[in-house]
């Protein structure tokens, strides 16, 4: 008589323990910490606001202030001839004017950046003629493009291309000249052909360069499209700051002042998320 085996069962994997309260309080405090000293930090620049509006009769005070921005608010994309452009309109003039700038100086400095990088002849034909115009301010350009293109808005564009072209470039072109040796050499002995060797080891490695680069382009972008638009005296905020100070409504030009720089917040967020994510995938 033969004795029957049983197959074997085989347990399924235990899930992972949950996280104890000493744990999430560990994860909770950095966080609440770092929101408390930006409370304490805006509360003092604040204190410092109030004191300065107490001693310049011309400066608005943060509550009036603080007021100008809830109108501002209230509707943001109104057009009409009463009241004029709204200023959600107007930032979404200026934020089309960066991103369509920015993404030119992309398309251009990646690939010159990786060509510098890469190539010592191309670095020493090109590096003398970016060092010569990297100092020259953004707003000196703007004169030149409006002769050629004819249009204050269309001149602005070019303006952010030109200011962004070289960070992309200097970035780009420093992360693809320090390739690890021990890559360089696995692709002579397994013979990459150009197009192998781009993909798979000069554009991996100066990946998060590339993005840095990109990251410093658009907070800088963002910050010359104002000037530009004071001068293009068209449309965007920068015009809408310029338009409301000859107005002599200076706790508008506060709350636009908050504004710029709160969507300069949001876009250098998403840039750096993106940097951390490039560097996660880079490592694994």
């Amino acid at each position: 008589m033969t004795a029957t085996v049983q197959p074997e069962t085989i347990a399924p994997p235990a899930p992972p323990p949950a996280p104890t309260a000493p744990a999430r309080a560990g994860r909770l405090l950095p966080a609440v910490s770092a929101a408390g000293w930006a409370v304490l930090g805006t509360a003092v620049l604040v204190a410092l606001w109030a004191l300065a509006a107490t001693r310049t009769p011309d400066l608005p005070t943060p509550s009036e202030s603080f007021t100008a921005l809830k109108d501002l608010l209230r509707h943001p994309f109104a057009d009409t001839p009463a009241t004029g452009r709204g200023v959600g309109l107007q930032m979404l003039s200026s934020l089309g004017r960066v991103f369509k700038g920015f993404a030119l100086a992309a398309l251009v400095g990646v690939p010159a950046g990786l060509a510098m990088g890469a190539n010592r002849r191309v670095w020493k034909a090109v590096n003398p003629i970016v060092q010569l115009l990297r100092p020259v301010s953004p707003l000196a350009w703007y004169p030149i493009w409006l002769a050629i293109m004819d249009s204050g808005p269309k001149a602005s564009v070019w303006v952010i291309f030109i200011t962004a072209l070289w960070l992309v470039m200097i970035n780009t072109a420093a992360g693809a000249s320090q390739i690890p040796h021990e890559q360089l050499d696995v692709s002579r002995v397994f013979r990459f052909g150009r197009a192998a060797y781009v993909r798979h080891v000069l554009i991996p490695n100066a990946l998060p360069s590339i993005v840095t680069g990109l990251r410093s382009a658009m907070g800088i972008a963002w910050m010359v499209i104002v000037a530009v638009e004071m001068m293009s005296g068209s449309s965007g905020i920068g015009f809408f700051v310029w338009d409301t100070y000859n107005a002599g409504r200076i706790d508008n030009v506060i709350a636009a002042i908050v504004l710029i720089g709160m969507v300069g917040l949001v876009l250098d967020a998403l840039f750096l998320r993106l940097a951390r994510r490039v560097k996660l995938e880079v490592t694994r």
